[in-house]
Parts: C-alpha cells; structure tokens; sequence
C-alpha cells in the first residue's frame, strides 16, 4: 500500500551561537564521521515548532503540556459557570484529575499538579470542563472511563504532530506522525568562549577599578544539515479530517523552517533563515540524507561551506535515490542565491510560500480530495 511521507531537508547557516546547552552550559555536540560536530537536539527544535504553532494556527488547534493541569482545567470551569467561587472551580477541576488517576490535588494550596507533563489538546480541555460542569448539575460522578473518551477525541495538531505518551494511561496514547533528527554542523567543529565583563554603573572611584562581574560563555558557529519527516497518513488518522491535515503539514513546514531554538538569543542575536530547504514526497519510506556529510565539508579558497554542503546534499540524494529506485511523487526547492543553486535542479524552484502551497496541494490530493 503506498504512503504518503514528506521529508524536509535543510541546510541553515548560523552565526556564533549557543543553541541548545548540556549539562555543564557547553553548546551539545556529536561525533559522526569521526569528527566532532555542532548539534542541536531534536527535543529543541521541536519545541521550537510547537511555540511557532502559537502564530500559524487557530488556538483551538492547539494543546498544551503542562504538569499544572488543574489551572488550565479550572479556568475554563469558571469561565462556564461564573458563580462559582475560585476555590469551587479548582475542587471541580480536582475531581476531574482524580477521576482519572493522573493527577493528585494538594488542598493547602488548592492545586492540581500531574506527577509529570501531561499532554491535552485546548478542545479536550473545553470538553473536560463541559462535562465536570454537567456532572455536578446533575450529580452523576465522573469517571475514568469518561476522561478517556474526552481524552481520546479533538486532539490538536501539535499532539497530531509530536505525539503524546501518558505511562499510567497508555490507551490514550498518541503516536507521533512527525519524527525530527538531531541537528549536526556539516563540518567539525571546536567549541569557543567568550570573557566577558560588566562595568558597575555607579562604580565612579577612579581608585577603584575593575569589573563587577566577570564570567564565560561557550560558543560555536556552524552550517547545520536539519531534517524532519512526516506520515501524512498517520496525521491525518490522527486528526480525521483532510482540510486539516493539510493545515498541519503546512504549519509545520513553515515553523521547522523559520523556527529557531532560543538558547542565549539575547547573547548571540543567531536567528537566520535556512540557505536551502529541500521537500520531497515520498509514497514509499522516509530517507535521511545525513550521509551526504558522514565526509566532513571543509572550505576552500573557491568555496565556502553552504555551497559545499548543497554539492554533497544534491549529489547523495542522486547517488541514494538512484540507487534503490526512489522516485520521489513530488519535490520542491527554495534556494537562497548561488552557493545552493546546485539543489534547484532536484525539484521545482520555487519561493517559500510556493513550496508550502505546493505540498498542502499534493496532501490534499494524496488523502483522495481534490487540490
């Protein structure tokens, strides 16, 4: 049976950055093809898609995951019935989670806590207070078997999108329609610092001399080869509908595009746009072209980076495609000037918006509705 899967490539050059920290502050790295390279990681980017969502999608297409789950519950109970007191809506919204066994309240604080992020799309959540409304018009307890139901309809397209896991309530599970790979640099890196000070304003003493704060912060610069795929069949069984489906896929291309990880954003000003984004359709199976760089890109006096990697990119996704026969069923490029120009050819050269328009057209037509 053939599927509908869309891969995105994109090669984004950033200046020097602190993306995304470990442990100790230091940018996150990996060793592939032997040499250390920049990396950013998929948990990273993906939230940066999810907060991206906020401006591309209606709010009702959306959840949230929170471990406070009892504000979120309880304001939507008031807003339904106003006469209630903060305290009776916050006892409703109590009774809701423990009904369902996912969250405990702690009556000194008249909080609903989860004991970890619990996942719930703003439909689910409007269902869940219409209903813990109604059961105390009526008297009738709620139950868990009530909270699966609500809990399993109307997911939104972030749910749709990453997917949800609940451990202590598996059958309302989520599989993920959209799978992202950690971002590497195209080229090895060595991590760099900066010592920085800061001058006490009302420090006037000449006597006195010397910074207020001294300290160092871990950088690197590099050109990033990112990649996500989506299985449109699995998102649109997921969501149901085809109109929607279509939103998602087009609200994800442009958020995992224009999307960056906010890690020391003050610090570094690092947003770019990426210098190419490549899509292709696949009716077969998702294909990382990440191999194209297992050969680290080094620089020359006639070429920089960005126009290396789209060379090594254009040329591997040939070799592989060629290779097992993938023809992909469409494909898509929006380049940024001469050094990714080589990428054209794979696909219809196009500006960002065409792309986005390009595949919501072909989803539409895949999922049997016409474009």
């Amino acid at each position: 049976m053939n599927r509908t899967i869309i891969d995105v490539y994109v090669l984004q050059t950033v200046p020097p950055s602190n993306l995304n920290r470990d442990d100790t502050g230091s940018p996150k790295t990996a060793v592939y093809g032997g040499v250390r390279r920049a990396r950013v990681s998929s948990q990273a980017w993906k939230r940066a898609v999810r907060l991206a969502f906020a401006g591309l999608l209606d709010d009702s297409q959306l959840g949230e995951r929170t471990k406070r789950v009892g504000e979120s519950l309880s304001a939507r109970i008031k807003a339904l019935d106003p006469d209630l007191t903060v305290e009776e809506a916050s006892t409703r919204a109590a009774d809701v989670f423990a009904a369902s066994g996912l969250a405990k309240a702690d009556k000194k604080k008249n909080d609903v806590e989860s004991g970890y992020l619990l996942f719930l799309s703003h439909r689910q959540l409007d269902n869940l207070a219409h209903a813990a409304v109604e059961a105390a018009h009526t008297g009738v307890a709620f139950d868990k078997a009530r909270f699966k139901a609500l809990a399993s309809t109307e997911h939104s397209v972030d749910i749709a999108m990453f997917g949800r896991m609940v451990a202590d309530m598996a059958d309302i599970n989520v599989d993920a329609a959209c799978q992202v790979a950690h971002a590497i640099s195209v080229h090895a890196v060595d991590n760099e610092y900066d010592y920085f000070t800061a001058v006490d304003d009302r420090k006037e003493d000449a006597a006195e001399t010397g910074a207020g704060m001294i300290g160092t912060i871990e950088f690197n610069s590099s050109t990033l080869y990112r990649y996500a795929t989506v299985d449109v069949d699995g998102l649109h069984r997921t969501l149901g509908d085809t109109a929607a489906t279509r939103a998602a896929v087009e609200a994800f291309l442009v958020g995992f595009a224009r999307s960056v990880p906010t890690g020391k954003q003050n610090t570094f000003a690092h947003r770019t746009l990426p210098d190419a984004v490549l899509v292709r359709v696949r009716d077969t199976q998702p294909i990382n072209m990440v191999g194209a760089f297992e050969t680290p890109v080094r620089e020359t006096d006639s070429a920089g980076r960005v126009a290396l990697a789209a060379t090594a990119l254009a040329n591997h996704v040939r070799e592989v495609e060629g290779a097992y026969g993938e023809r992909p069923v469409g494909s898509w490029v929006t380049q940024v000037g001469e050094r990714t120009a080589v990428l054209a050819d794979l696909g219809k050269a196009v500006t960002f918006g065409e792309l986005v328009t390009g595949v919501g057209e072909q989803v539409t037509m895949a999922l049997g509705q016409p474009a």
